[in-house]
């Protein structure tokens, strides 16, 4: 059975600056709960392009994700290619203008490997995402800040 999940953010700061962190692989460990980043394979054309394999690790967990989708200021895309036992995971991060800031809505769908588990999973990487929207907006809040407003 398919498994989705929907987590939802805002922040001050503008889509492109947004999308700027999701592009630098080397700024999640610092706002997200990931602990290390390692560019495994450049994409096409460039370091994090297309294609590009991210590989972030997390006490004992090495998951690799390809980079999927890029729509500058609009869209960033992965999949994961290893790590967790899961099947078809992919996940985008959506940006909307919202105001004076951006509107965020990470979500991802994948199929449990083994029968039964796809339920566990969604509630921990729920967990976790809800955490790394965290992050995210608080990282973009800061980065936003432009003096005088």
């Amino acid at each position: 059975m398919v498994q989705r999940i929907s987590v939802r953010g805002r922040t001050s700061a503008d889509p492109a600056t947004v999308y700027a962190l999701l592009r630098d692989g080397a700024s999640w460990p610092g706002w997200s709960p990931l602990g290390s980043f390692e560019l495994e394979r450049p994409g096409n054309g460039e370091r994090e392009g297309l294609g590009a394999l991210r590989v972030f690790r997390t006490g004992r967990t090495r998951s690799c994700e390809e980079i999927i989708a890029l729509e500058p200021g609009k869209r960033f895309g992965y999949a994961l290619r290893s790590g967790l036992p899961l099947r078809d995971y992919r996940a985008y991060v959506d940006l909307t203008p919202d105001g004076e800031g951006t509107a965020i809505h990470w979500h991802s769908t994948f199929t449990g490997k083994v029968p039964g588990t796809g339920w566990f999973y969604r509630l921990v990487l729920g967990r976790f995402i809800t955490r790394t929207v965290r992050g995210l907006v608080a990282a973009t809040d800061a980065a936003g800040v432009t003096p005088g407003k």
